[in-house]
């Protein structure tokens, strides 16, 4: 999947992101709105974690489709 797909379908997608990183609230996913950068920044923020780190699992997510 590439992360046009995600975009696109932003509203069906946030289910398999909430199911990814679990910590974001409906509130950050209504803000990231398909944005990968926003996506990356909130997860570096609510999980701690470097940005590549981010990057990584957002990387894993796309090739995926599933998740972390």
């Amino acid at each position: 999947m590439n992360w046009q797909t995600v975009e696109g379908n932003w509203s069906e997608m946030k289910g398999k992101i909430k199911e990814a990183w679990g910590n974001l609230t409906d509130d950050e996913l209504d803000v990231i709105a398909g944005k990968r950068d926003q996506l990356v920044g909130f997860i570096q923020k609510s999980y701690g974690v470097a940005r590549e780190e981010a990057e990584r699992q957002v990387r894993q997510f796309e090739h995926s489709g599933n998740g972390r």
